[in-house]
C-alpha cells in the first residue's frame, strides 16, 4: 500500500479524536434536569463511575452530531432505544456517536498493534464493523430482554387489576395503583403505566395513551390487552369481564411457552453434550482400556 495514503488516514484519525476531545474539555454544557435532580434528592456529585459516564456522554454527543443520518432513521432508532428503556431526547445521538466512537477506538487499537499497515482494508472494515454491528445487537439484545421482563411481569399486573376494577376502582386509578405495587417487582411495567397516567392527566385521549403504551414496549401481550382494552371504552361493556378472559388466556399461554421451552431443551442440550460431556465419559470409560491396550498388548503383538 502507498505509505503516502496511509499517513494521509492516520493523521484524518488523530485530527478527529483531538478535535472531539477538545470539544468535550471546552465545550460546557447545562443539563437543567440533572440539576434538578440533584436539588430534589439533595445527592452529592456522584461517584467515580458516574463522573466517567458523564465524560463518556459528553465524548459521544459531539461523535454523534456529525455523523449525517435521516429523519425516518433517527425515529427508527429513537423507537428502538425507547423500547429498550432509553428516553433521553440526546439517546438516538449518543448512540450514533458511541458506534462512531468504538470504530474510532477499534482503529486506534489497530493502528497501535501494527496491523494498519499490513492489512489496511481489512482493518479499517473490521474497525467499521465492529463499531456499527456491535452497538446494534447489544440494542437488539437489550430490546428483547425488556420485552421478556414485560411479558413475564403481565400476568401478575392483571391479576391487581382484576381484583381493583371489581373492588370498585376506575381502569385509570386501577392501573395507577399498579404501577404503584409494581414499582419493585417489576420496575419496567410500573414505568410503563407510569408515563400511560402522566399522558392521560396530561390530556390525552385514553385511547392515544394505550397506543403509546403498546409502541414503547413492542410486546405482543401489552398490544392485546391495549387492543382488548380499546374495545371495551369504545362499546362500554365490563372491564373486569375483559380483563378476567384475558387474564386467564395470557396465564394458559404462559403455561404453553413453559412447555415449549421445555420440549426445546433436549435439542438444544445435544451440542452441549456432544462437545463437552461425552468426551469426558468417552475418557473415562475407555481410557483406561486403551492405556493398558497400549502398555500390554501392542510390546507382546512387535515380540512376536
Amino acid at each position: 500500500m502507498n505509505l503516502s495514503i496511509a499517513l494521509f488516514i492516520v493523521s484524518i484519525f488523530v485530527f478527529v479524536a483531538v478535535f472531539a476531545v477538545l470539544a468535550v474539555v471546552f465545550r460546557r454544557r447545562i443539563d437543567v434536569d440533572k440539576r434538578i435532580r440533584r436539588a430534589s434528592t439533595g445527592a452529592a456529585q456522584g461517584n467515580g463511575w458516574q463522573q466517567i459516564l458523564g465524560r463518556l456522554e459528553g465524548l459521544f454527543k459531539p461523535l454523534g452530531e456529525i455523523i449525517p443520518r435521516s429523519p425516518e432513521e433517527m425515529s427508527k432508532h429513537e423507537k428502538r432505544l425507547a423500547q429498550a428503556g432509553f428516553r433521553r431526547k440526546d439517546a438516538v445521538i449518543l448512540f450514533y456517536g458511541a458506534q462512531f466512537g468504538l470504530a474510532l477506538a477499534f482503529l486506534g487499537v489497530s493502528l497501535l498493534a501494527g496491523y494498519l499497515y499490513n492489512t489496511f482494508f481489512l482493518s479499517v472494515a473490521l474497525s467499521i464493523f465492529c463499531g456499527i454491528f456491535l452497538p446494534e445487537m447489544w440494542l437488539t439484545h437489550s430490546v428483547g430482554a425488556r420485552k421478556d421482563r414485560i411479558t413475564l411481569a403481565l400476568p401478575d399486573a392483571l391479576d391487581l387489576a382484576v381484583v381493583s376494577v371489581e373492588a370498585g376502582l376506575g381502569l385509570d386509578q386501577s392501573l395507577m395503583r399498579i404501577a404503584e405495587e409494581l414499582h419493585v417487582s417489576h420496575p419496567e411495567l410500573s414505568e410503563e403505566f407510569r408515563l400511560r397516567n402522566i399522558e392521560i392527566n396530561m390530556g390525552r385521549t385514553r385511547v392515544d395513551a394505550f397506543r403509546n403504551l403498546a409502541a414503547r414496549t413492542g410486546s405482543d401481550d401489552i398490544k392485546a390487552l391495549v387492543a382488548i382494552l380499546i374495545q371495551t371504552d369504545r362499546f362500554g361493556t365490563s372491564v373486569g369481564t375483559a380483563l378476567r378472559v384475558f387474564a386467564d388466556s395470557l396465564r394458559l399461554k404462559r403455561r404453553q411457552r413453559a412447555r415449549e421451552r421445555a420440549a426445546k431443551l433436549p435439542v438444544k442440550m445435544i451440542p452441549i453434550m456432544v462437545l463437552f460431556i461425552f468426551p469426558s465419559v468417552f475418557v473415562v470409560v475407555v481410557g483406561s482400556a486403551v492405556i493398558q491396550i497400549f502398555r500390554d498388548l501392542l510390546p507382546a503383538l512387535s515380540v512376536q
